[in-house]
């Protein structure tokens, strides 16, 4: 196999990767359902919009478990490393998760995390999880964040969704680990701002 080939073969399998939604999740070319909550930004709390937010540019909105989980943090420190990049391309971040405010705020201003470079929303029953037809799974009694603290919620399935300006979905990633998630993200983000 020559090596231009072996280029786009990887390339096209990264494209067709980028394409694939998770299980049940809203499809491309969806409309992205609204949603208001409090979210936190550097550990203040405020009223996020999605709407609001679409009027700068595409918003990634990415779901994941719950703060201070394995995957969640290295998926948020990922993010926050990239933050220039999505902000070059144009694009807001929001971190969405079943999380209460208070875990939130710690999550958004650690250094380790979120590093203050983008918000985090509470979606604290699942009900904006739920409209972008994520799983939304029950916490276990017990379970312990990477600080030794009690999660005491529930998870919904790690997915991103690339919000485009006019609120349609342009691109899914899902099934993959935390650190394609944010790859793949970024990727999206670019070839809509090259678009």
């Amino acid at each position: 196999m020559n090596a231009r080939f072996k280029r786009l073969l990887v390339g096209g399998g990264l494209s067709l990767a980028m394409a694939l939604p998770a299980l049940g999740a809203l499809p491309i070319g969806a409309a992205a359902p609204d949603f208001s909550t409090q979210a936190s930004l550097a550990g203040k709390p405020f009223q996020f919009s999605l709407k609001e937010a679409l009027k700068q540019g595409p918003v990634v909105v990415y779901f994941y478990p719950s703060a201070y989980t394995g995957g969640c943090n290295v998926q948020a420190h990922n993010f926050a490393v990239n933050h220039d990049k999505f902000k070059a391309a144009g694009a807001t971040i929001i971190g969405v998760s079943l999380d209460s405010i208070e875990r939130l705020n710690d999550f958004s201003a650690d250094p380790e995390y979120c590093a203050g470079k983008f918000a985090t929303a509470a979606d604290s029953d699942g009900k904006i999880a739920r409209s972008y037809d994520l799983q939304v799974r029950e916490g276990k009694e017990g379970q312990k964040d990477s600080r030794g603290k009690d999660i005491g919620h529930g998870f919904a399935e790690r997915t991103t969704f690339i919000v485009q300006r006019d609120g349609k979905i342009a691109a899914t990633v899902g099934g993959v680990n935390p650190i394609e998630n944010v790859q793949k993200s970024l990727e999206a983000v670019q070839q809509l701002a090259a678009k």
